[in-house]
């Protein structure tokens, strides 16, 4: 087994019992060169950003800690000048783990202590999902920002009274869709798609694999009443690359499925879940599974294809089967030719955009339309899956 791993491995249990968390890796660069006689280094055509954004004094509080997303989320906090002042989980050995990366952080006593604190401006979380939305409603309620991890919301019922408390307290309820706001190669992408580099885009294919890992997973991984089911889980990352790429404002589930193929030890589990969306800018394709092997070098190989009217961009999100091996990297051909572009020197804007949001009362980093769309459609792709099985 590959050292990255092992260490991905060593991550998540520190995470849901025992083991230190680990730093993330940084995307590899591609060597200098056109090896393939094709494909061409392109960092100076296509320079990454490099600036840094600036940075916001907020004090943020954490409360449930049942994801490992929620280091990311913390780090990108830190990174835009958030301070991590209050954590609160109802498990002592992830309020372990917690701060022993991260000790300035005060452990709380109770939801309460924190909620009730009126110099905590954001709250983040990645609580159970089931628990995210009244969690939020809660935060709101209290005069504070929120930050849940995917999915932040698992039925429509509650995304419905999330809008209603969200529009009744004006307070921002974001939702990290780490796999675009947090992923080199994506932000780049969408710096490609802004300034026009493929032309219009006609689809997005989000292809969302992941390894199960069983040894790693809580009992409520294995129950869609609590994960919301796959599509609402991991679909909802893809759902929200394809309103941002295809800049569509309004959508709709043409078709969905879901099914549990080869797991019937985990009966209210599903491991595999497509669909097709259709939104006013574009169209969209999103699969999602529970089947990246053992061989593979990381967690799932994570694929992104923008599909314009001038060219398209493939973004590799985890890792280059046969290539450079684990990374983040991105793909391009156009009426010019082909090429991989340099994203390792990629700034990761969403940290100091969400502050500034928080400061400002602005929707910068993500408007909040986008971000209950996004929620919906997975909602009601998930809600109305046709369910389906194979043949052994």
């Amino acid at each position: 087994m590959k050292k990255q791993e092992v260490d991905r491995r060593k991550f998540m249990k520190g995470v849901l019992g025992s083991a230190a968390v680990m730093s993330a890796l940084p995307p590899q660069a591609f060597s200098m060169g056109d090896t393939s006689g094709h494909v061409v280094y392109d960092a100076v055509q296509q320079p990454s950003e490099s600036t840094e954004k600036p940075k916001y004094n907020v004090k943020f509080a954490v409360i449930g800690i049942n994801h490992a997303h929620i280091y990311g989320m913390i780090g990108a906090m830190i990174r835009g000048g958030g301070e991590f002042v209050y954590l609160y989980a109802k498990e002592p050995e992830l309020v372990a783990a917690m701060t022993k990366r991260f000790p300035q952080a005060r452990v709380a006593t109770s939801e309460d202590e924190v909620l009730n604190d009126k110099s905590i401006q954001l709250v983040l979380s990645s609580i159970i999902p089931e628990q995210r939305a009244p969690l939020g409603i809660r935060v709101m309620q209290h005069g504070k920002d929120y930050l849940a991890d995917k999915p932040g919301i698992t039925t429509l019922e509650q995304l419905a009274e999330v809008k209603r408390v969200q529009a009744q307290t004006k307070r921002i309820y974001m939702i990290m869709y780490s796999e675009r706001l947090e992923n080199k190669a994506t932000v780049k992408a969408g710096e490609l798609v802004k300034a026009g580099a493929i032309g219009r885009v006609v689809q997005t294919v989000g292809l969302g694999p992941h390894r199960m890992d069983v040894k790693t997973r809580p009992d409520w991984y294995f129950d869609y009443k609590y994960s919301g089911g796959i599509i609402c889980d991991i679909g909802s990352h893809q759902a929200d690359q394809f309103l941002y790429f295809t800049n569509s404002t309004k959508g709709e589930v043409v078709a969905s499925q879901v099914g549990n193929v080869a797991h019937p030890q985990y009966p209210k589990f599903e491991d595999f879940g497509d669909l097709m969306l259709r939104g006013d800018g574009g169209a969209g394709y999103i699969r999602v599974d529970w089947f990246t092997p053992d061989g593979l070098d990381t967690w799932g190989d994570g694929r992104l294809t923008i599909i314009g009217t001038e060219g398209f961009i493939e973004v590799r999100k985890n890792t280059d089967i046969a290539g450079k091996g684990p990374g983040s990297y991105l793909f391009m051909a156009d009426n010019k030719g082909m090429r991989a572009v340099d994203c390792s020197q990629v700034v990761l804007p969403f940290g100091s955009e969400f502050l500034s949001d928080v400061v400002n009362r602005t929707q910068t980093a993500m408007p909040q339309d986008h971000c209950f769309l996004a929620m919906e459609l997975v909602l009601k792709a998930q809600k109305n899956a046709q369910r389906v099985s194979f043949k052994s």
